[in-house]
């Protein structure tokens, strides 16, 4: 009997030894393989974690011990430890588990997570709640080094150091985030993990300093000065120590015993501890090992090969941005790209390896990014920040306050706009025209396929007076013939793809192409509706819409952002000016979080697929 088929709690994982833990981790990995294979998902992550969350699940007591895991995508392994390994042929599927901890999923999941570095942020709130409540339970945060350079951990480090409450955190040091992690802290992580007496030192080094005595005023100086100088020349992990931590490690975060022991060493410890952490992404399939930045988001893949099951045809919307951007680069030296660790997945691989000294990988930390991209900017470079549409977010107010404010030609190159897919709630991108749209200066738009983005990142360079985001979605760019008209991209104009009467399609991005497919299904019930290509959110279309308000019985927007401070309003807006008195239909995203699953079943949900927006308008008319 297979020991995995014991385990269905996580009170079934503390009966077992250490022989048998062992046994466990390879059949887990085993089962993680055969099913996120089939179903996509977060591979190289979670394989790299499979000890590690044995033990802390062998140590600790959950759901009284509070175990929080940072962003989240590695908590497959916690998921089939907590009772849902039968459902694991479901993750990330429409209606299945989710691909990261859910709190209506299981209690098992203490907080739920979706972007990086706000675990320990969490889990201090947490330790402080027991303290004030009089309670004993552990809190435990894990996190990665490429989370721990976002501003925020550092912030929580700071205070947790401060005010001393009782928390462990394990620092995960994979040495990846997506891509290679990059920084300051990548370099001292690294000086840390590569020195192999580190861990003996550390104890000898401690044990030599606390004998030394304290004789006197002045010998007691002398000596503390000598202890502070024998600590920075010797100990491992003496940044944790002066915020206030204590740190134990590094450790092999493949050794289940070893892992075991220094997690019950970190719950003895009567304040905040960091635990650092050895793993390797990856670990245990070799496709994952050689290429952890390719596994770590995967679509569905053959276990043989490590090759996906399907290839989408086309170019995706990343590679049209980056070849773009990198092709205006080689003729003009002003510009500059930036990331948050993320080159790869925005489409600026390119970019990196053919003009280095013009890209910078600022590692997660998209506040900073912003700002940075603004001081560039300030002193005459054309910055282009490259950006998932849900990760800008955190960097809200650096956008509005840094760049906008004084009016900075940054421009924002917003990826994976609209629905996402299969990470759901906390990564489509569904807010970005309505957390946009009201910031004075910024200009906002959408390309409806291949050609225009190219074009508008052309018009981005051109431009000067002022920042400008670009909004474009994830998978593969349109090509239709259909949707072509060859009109030059205008500051503020859109453009009409057909002209029809009585009701006016105005739609913008992404659901230009579906807005079009709608259409000739309306075409075929007897009517002969015009599609509007808006093309700017902001500033929006005066003449076109002054013109649909005149000319039109009925007026349907069409977006994949929420309904609320996007398209649909800035419409709605002008059409009131106009005392417009027809029937107006907002097609868009409701006033809620959007589960996970895949984008055409999630599209045909809300309706907002080609059948969906016919039967919204005919039902509309019949009414």
């Amino acid at each position: 009997m297979k020991t995995l088929d014991k385990v269905n709690c996580i009170s079934d994982v503390k009966k077992l030894d250490i022989t048998e833990l062992n046994k466990l981790s390879g059949e887990i990995r085993k089962f993680l393989l055969d099913n996120v294979s089939k179903t996509g998902g977060h591979v190289a992550s979670n394989l790299g974690v499979v000890e590690l969350t044995i033990a802390i699940h062998k140590v600790f007591n959950s759901p009284e011990d509070k175990i929080i895991w940072d962003v989240g995508h590695q908590s497959y392994i916690h998921k089939i430890l907590t009772g849902r390994k039968d459902r694991m042929h479901t993750i990330r599927q429409y209606e299945g588990l989710s691909g990261f901890p859910k709190r209506c999923e299981s209690f098992h999941d203490t907080f739920e997570t979706g972007h990086s570095s706000t675990s320990i942020s969490a889990g201090l709130g947490m330790a402080i709640a027991r303290d004030i409540k009089g309670e004993k339970n552990e809190v435990v945060s894990i996190i990665g080094d490429g989370s721990m350079t976002a501003g925020m951990a550092f912030e929580a480090l700071n205070h947790a150091g401060d005010i001393k409450s009782k928390m462990i955190v394990i620092l995960n040091d994979n040495e990846m985030s997506i891509s290679k992690n990059v920084g300051g802290l990548s370099k001292y992580l690294d000086r840390i993990r590569t020195a192999p007496t580190y861990g003996k030192m550390k104890d000898d080094v401690e044990t030599l300093l606390n004998s030394i005595p304290a004789i006197g005023k002045t010998m007691y100086r002398t000596a503390e000065r000598a202890k502070d100088s024998l600590k920075y020349f010797l100990l491992p992990g003496i940044l944790f120590e002066e915020l206030g931590f204590k740190y134990l490690g590094p450790v092999d975060g493949h050794n289940i015993p070893l892992l075991i022991k220094t997690l019950n060493r970190a719950k003895l410890v009567n304040g905040p501890v960091i635990v650092h952490v050895l793993t390797k992404k990856g670990k245990g399939y070799k496709h994952a090992e050689e290429n952890p930045d390719k596994f770590h988001g995967a679509s569905a893949f053959d276990l043989k090969t490590g090759k996906a099951l399907s290839k989408t045809k086309g170019v995706k919307y990343s590679k049209v941005f980056g070849d773009k951007l990198y092709d205006l680069a080689k003729n003009h030296k002003d510009i500059v790209a930036i990331t948050a660790a993320m080159p790869s997945g925005t489409g600026l691989e390119n970019f990196k390896n053919k003009l280095p000294k013009r890209f910078i990988d600022v590692g997660i930390a998209e506040q900073h990014a912003v700002t940075f991209a603004a001081g560039l900017a300030s002193q005459g470079l054309k910055s282009y920040f490259a950006v998932y549409s849900t990760f800008l977010q955190r960097g809200y107010d650096q956008v509005l306050h840094d760049v906008c404010l004084q009016n900075l030609p940054v421009v924002f190159a917003i990826d994976r706009a609209g629905l996402v897919g299969n990470d759901g709630e906390t990564h489509h991108g569904v807010f970005d025209f309505s957390y946009l749209s009201h910031i004075p200066n910024l200009i906002i738009m959408a390309p409806k396929d291949k050609k225009e983005l190219e074009e508008m990142v052309e018009f981005t360079y051109k431009y000067n007076d002022g920042p400008i985001a670009i909004r474009y979605p994830r998978g593969v760019s349109v090509e239709k013939d259909e949707l072509i008209t060859n009109n030059e991209i205008v500051l503020g104009k859109g453009e009409m793809i057909k002209e029809g009467k009585n009701v006016a399609i105005i739609a913008i991005g992404k659901m230009v192409d579906i807005g079009y497919e709608a259409s000739l299904k309306l075409e075929e019930s007897g009517l002969n509706p015009t599609l509007i290509n808006i093309r700017f959110l902001k500033p929006i279309d005066n003449d076109l819409i002054k013109k649909v308000s005149n000319e039109y019985n009925m007026v349907v927007t069409l977006e994949d952002n929420v309904i609320s401070g996007g398209l649909a309003t800035s419409v709605n807006n002008e059409l009131f000016k106009y005392k417009y008195k027809g029937n107006l239909i907002n097609i868009g995203l409701p006033d809620e979080f959007i589960e996970h699953g895949n984008t055409s079943e999630l599209f045909k949900k809300h309706k907002l697929d080609a059948d969906g927006i016919y039967d919204t308008i005919i039902n509309s008319i019949k009414a």
